[in-house]
């Protein structure tokens, strides 16, 4: 197995809820699941490929809960990569050197079947955690934004967090609301607005989430 590692930010928006349903085992919102996701990488290397510095963007689509399958994904990585980079990047986030359930990405490849072929595209990327603020563009393909989630009654920004200390994504990760809108691309979401995002720092290797 070829020794990797992951540091990132992280902000992922979905068709469900505030908080998603998978964070607690229960259902998608409306039975089923679309994702974007954007992968701003610290540092990290695959075997003695570096991977520094690069973005990815990656768009999932399943047609009922993630882990009963049947689903599709595509990965868009920064258009300055490597030949061997995106091959890396490839190999990390389609769950290959990586221990059975050992992280999202090993789970996400697991349950779709239809792997568009990788893309690669400029992407600008602006993440604030602490803030829940941010936005990245990923080409023609993709623009995604978060926001705090309003208060229900105030409307002022309302802050919760996700602890998952077993999880195979994240320890910690902050609740935004997040809107997602696809372009030119292998595949189109249509119902991400106003609904579930979060932001994440990442530490991930073969054998999981790093403490």
């Amino acid at each position: 197995m070829i020794d990797w590692e992951v540091k990132a930010e992280e902000l992922a928006n979905c068709n469900c809820n505030y908080g998603c349903p998978c964070q607690f085992g229960v259902l998608p919102t409306d039975g089923t699941c679309e994702a974007a996701v954007i992968y701003d990488i610290e540092s990290g290397h695959y075997g003695d490929t570096r991977l520094d510095g690069l973005r990815v963007g990656a768009l999932y689509k399943w047609p009922g809960a993630i882990h009963e399958g049947n689903g599709e994904m595509v990965l868009i990585v920064d258009d300055s990569a490597s030949d061997a980079q995106v091959a890396a990047i490839e190999a990390i986030m389609t769950g290959q050197d990586t221990v059975e359930m050992g992280t999202m990405w090993f789970v996400f490849s697991a349950m779709s079947p239809t792997k568009h072929a990788t893309l690669r595209a400029p992407i600008t990327a602006s993440l604030d955690r602490d803030a829940r603020q941010g936005s990245a563009t990923v080409g023609d393909f993709f623009e995604i934004s978060a926001k705090p989630i309003p208060n229900i009654v105030t409307g002022d920004p309302h802050r919760i967090g996700i602890n998952l200390p077993h999880g195979f994504e994240f320890r910690h990760a902050e609740m935004a609301s997040g809107r997602t809108k696809t372009g030119n691309g292998a595949l189109s979401l249509t119902k991400n607005s106003d609904t579930h995002a979060h932001f994440a720092a990442l530490h991930l290797t073969g054998q999981g989430v790093a403490a």
